[in-house]
């Protein structure tokens, strides 16, 4: 409180004095007086007011704040300058007014580019996993699109329920097969029934596989692990056990607006490992540079990619600023953004049917189409198994839903749900 009360009567005093000498006739050092003075009163304000700003444009917009920052401070620059110049009467100049005219224009329209151009790359439109998809397959949810088949279950467990966790592209499979095994009261957590706390979550693949190795969950449902997932389990002294329960297309996609229908799998390792970096090496004119996304380190997706790549080294992924609530700005693995160069990556029930975007299409790989027919007949040539995931010290409830899972019922929840079950033939 006393450095508040010196601080505002050092103000007072100096701004008492720079009026006095004026008054006295002695202009210039009274102006000298007072330009302090306003900058000592200026500057605090103009550092809060810039900060007050960068905050509101990150939370408004969901970006950066360092463009901003820099042309607010600009901003900030020229009103203290224009207030100075005002004291000591050089505005009746029409140079300087000009002057200010003209850098206070070129502040505002950068300013107006850059809230425009992040308001357009906003706007367009995103591939990546979303919590809102949970609701939509949740067992119990409102409206909730989760297969339910019509016969009773072979199979009920009322103790030593397994914990299921796994990938969200698969979440529509397993939540089905919690709402056929398991009692309502243990799937309606505070989470608005989309997943208990502790029989049914999903943490996404690398976060699954690690809750199954500490021991946190009984089974999960994803992709192959990753080399890392494996050496981290092995770390703990845990072996996994990959039992496959269906089959999926990995595919690739562009915006629905670019004229390629096709890619090769040599040239999806070429583009990936940055040999081929423009469309018009792959024959699609106009589209430029080939924007390729990935997705982030121990997603089913990415070890799906890393494994197609054959021993060729990845490129780096494209990065984005994010907010994190705990630690600030962080850059992360950008999400697929449906540019017209952008290149991605899925499964093909996770991006056609759970995000259901119509502003993207899915490409030919070798010459065939990812189609429902093609991954039960494997001719097209990124088919691949996803897995229930159990530890080979698995309980005895757990290796009774996995039979389950392998079983008539189990498959037909997969077959139900959208995916290709294993004996679709």
């Amino acid at each position: 409180m006393l450095i508040f009360f010196v601080f505002l009567w050092a103000h007072l005093g100096m701004l008492l004095l720079g009026l006095f000498l004026i008054r006295k006739k002695k202009q210039t050092l009274g102006r000298i007086i007072l330009t302090i003075w306003l900058l000592l009163l200026t500057a605090p304000a103009a550092f809060l007011g810039i900060g007050f700003a960068a905050l509101l444009i990150q939370a408004v917009l969901g970006v950066s704040p360092n463009r901003y920052t820099a042309i607010l401070a600009c901003i900030a620059v020229m009103a203290v300058s224009a207030l100075l110049c005002l004291m000591w009467g050089v505005l009746k100049k029409k140079k300087v007014w000009i002057t200010i005219c003209v850098l206070s224009g070129i502040l505002v329209l950068a300013l107006l580019g850059n809230t425009a151009y992040d308001l357009y790359i906003r706007s367009i439109p995103k591939v990546g996993e979303n919590d809102n998809l949970l609701y939509t397959y949740a067992p119990y949810g409102d409206d909730s699109k989760v297969y339910i088949p019509e016969e009773e279950p072979d199979i009920r467990f009322t103790e030593d329920i397994p914990r299921m966790d796994g990938a969200t592209a698969l979440y529509p499979i397993y939540s089905s097969f919690a709402r056929m095994v398991y009692p309502k009261e243990v799937l309606t957590g505070e989470r608005y029934d989309i997943c208990s706390d502790e029989y049914l979550r999903c943490t996404k693949t690398p976060q699954a596989y690690e809750n199954l190795a500490d021991g946190e969950a009984d089974i999960i449902f994803a992709a192959a692990p990753s080399d890392g997932q494996v050496e981290y389990a092995k770390k703990l002294g845990v072996e996994f056990e990959l039992t496959p329960i269906g089959r999926e297309a990995f595919v690739f996609f562009v915006n629905a607006k670019n004229p390629a229908e096709e890619i090769t799998t040599e040239q999806i390792r070429q583009i990936y490992s940055g040999e081929i970096t423009q469309w018009d090496e792959l024959g699609v004119r106009g589209m430029g540079e080939i924007k390729a996304f990935q997705r982030s380190e121990g997603s089913g997706s990415q070890s799906t990619l890393q494994k197609l790549m054959e021993g060729k080294e990845l490129m780096e992924a494209p990065k984005e600023d994010v907010v994190d609530m705990m630690a600030g700005i962080i850059e992360r693995t950008a999400d697929y953004k449906n540019y017209r160069n952008a290149l991605g990556f899925s499964f093909r029930f996770y991006s056609m049917e759970m995000i259901q975007n119509e502003q993207i299409k899915l490409l030919e790989v070798d010459g065939i189409a990812p189609t429902e027919e093609t991954i039960e007949d494997g001719t097209y040539p990124l088919t691949s198994e996803f897995y229930a995931v159990t530890r080979t010290d698995a309980g005895e409830n757990t290796k009774k839903l996995v039979e389950w899972i392998q079983g008539e019922q189990g498959q037909d929840i997969v077959r139900g749900t959208g995916y290709t079950p294993l004996n679709a033939d």
